[in-house]
Parts: C-alpha cells; structure tokens; sequence
C-alpha cells in the first residue's frame, strides 16, 4: 500500500515508538490519528507534527470506537501503547501482585486486540486497491516474548500473547484483505527506558551484537513503513534487535 493519502491510527503515538510512526506517515504524505493517555504529550506532539490526538485508552472499547468512528477511511492501525514491570514470581515478601500482572496483561495484549477488532471492522468496509488490500495492522511484541529475563514473567506473557495472535488474525482476516504483522523490537531508546542512569542505558546498548547501541524509534517507523508498503508480508513477526538474545538477567 502506498502511505500517501491514507489515514492511519496509532495508539501509544505521543511519544517512543508510537510518535517515530506518526511521524513517518506524515512524512509520506498519510494523515495520523494518534491516540493516547497522556493528554499533554499528546497535544505537544500534535501542535509539533499536524497529528490528530484524541485522549483515549486502549483497554476500553467505547474510547477506540469513538476514535475510529471519527476517521473517514481507516487504512492503517499501529498499536504501540504498552507498560512495564519488574518482579519475580514469588519474593521475600510473598507472591508476585495479581493486580500489576492483569494491568500488563490487559494494557499490552487486550488492548492490541481490541483497537485491531475494530480497526479491522472499519477497514473491512473500504474499496480495496489495485492490489486486493483495504488495510494493514500492525502490533508491537517485544524480544521478551522469546526471550523473557528474571521478573518479566507478566511483559513476557503480554508479548508472548501479542506475538501469537498474529497468524490467527492475519489469516482471519485474509479474505478482507487486510494484513496483520508484529514487530518484536529489541532494546529500544524510548521513554520506558528514559529514566534510567546512563551508565546502564550504556550497558544495555553494548549487550547489543551489532549495531551495539539502543534501538532508535525510528528504525521501527522505518520497518513499519516497509511492512505497509510490501503487501507479501502478512502474518509474520519480525524481530528487530540487532541480533541480540537476552540473558537470564
């Protein structure tokens, strides 16, 4: 699909990796929808870029139709809002938190689903193109889905769950021609890790085979931009980690 007039929708758009695809379909000549629940980085990002922003949350439904009902013909749907946590299983002070674990889980693969039901429901109703195709969804996993560390047993398994329901969808979806793909990018330089010292900003980065750094959001923008764009791709999960396998801890 040729980005170029299309609308796209984009949850967790106001900043990391969300905003690196806002800001590539703009650059393409699209037009972005970016919802998020972070109101005045949503703004900012909207006044910086021309982006639409709508305050809304991905884990309930009524606040994604309403989005989706405001977009005239809906061609591309990015989920890139997600959380995360650190704890073990069980501690010294007893059984992981069942509240964290469903907040993860219901945020990072809930959420991907419900804005993907229903972006696929708008998309079902477009004239395809000369290709066949009336939409494209993408979905972000994470390496952690493969290769989850000590105390990411709840990040893990939302991703995990991100990552399998990818074929699912995409084949569910085949007959619409509406694709479905899922980025599992690695260690990335977005707000998740912003607040940590840079010495183990550093350290992560060099953990990295080649190139040994932080992932920059907009080489996911970049690798979104040709899954858009390569209608072959369909029902795949694509790493993007520079090689890197994570250890234990």
């Amino acid at each position: 699909m040729k980005i170029e007039g299309l609308q796209a929708l984009i949850s967790g758009g106001a900043s990391g990796l969300g905003a690196a695809c806002a800001r590539m379909i703009i650059a393409a000549g699209g037009q972005a929808t970016i919802v998020d629940v972070n109101e005045a980085a949503g703004h900012a990002f909207a006044a910086e870029t021309g982006a639409k922003f709508i305050p809304a949350d991905v884990t309930k439904a009524a606040d994604i139709e309403q989005v989706i009902a405001g977009i005239d013909r809906l061609s591309i749907a990015i989920s890139c809002a997600g959380v995360g946590i650190s704890q073990r299983t069980i501690s010294k002070e007893g059984p992981a938190s069942l509240e964290a674990f469903t907040r993860v889980i219901t945020i990072n693969l809930i959420g991907s689903f419900n804005l993907a039901r229903l972006a696929a429901w708008k998309m079902s109703a477009n004239t395809p193109n000369e290709g066949g195709e009336r939409g494209v969804i993408i979905n972000t996993a994470s390496v952690a889905a493969f290769d989850g560390q000590i105390g990411q047993a709840a990040y893990s398994a939302s991703k995990g769950g991100v990552a399998g329901m990818t074929l699912p969808m995409a084949r569910d979806l085949s007959k619409l021609g509406i694709r479905v793909v899922t980025i599992a990018p690695g260690i990335f330089d977005t707000p998740m890790l912003a607040a940590l010292p840079d010495e183990v900003r550093a350290s992560l980065g060099a953990s990295v085979p080649f190139p040994s750094r932080l992932g920059k959001p907009e080489e996911y923008g970049s690798l979104a931009r040709h899954i858009i764009e390569n209608a072959m791709l369909n029902g795949e999960v694509i790493r993007l980690d520079g090689a890197l396998r994570m250890a234990p801890k």
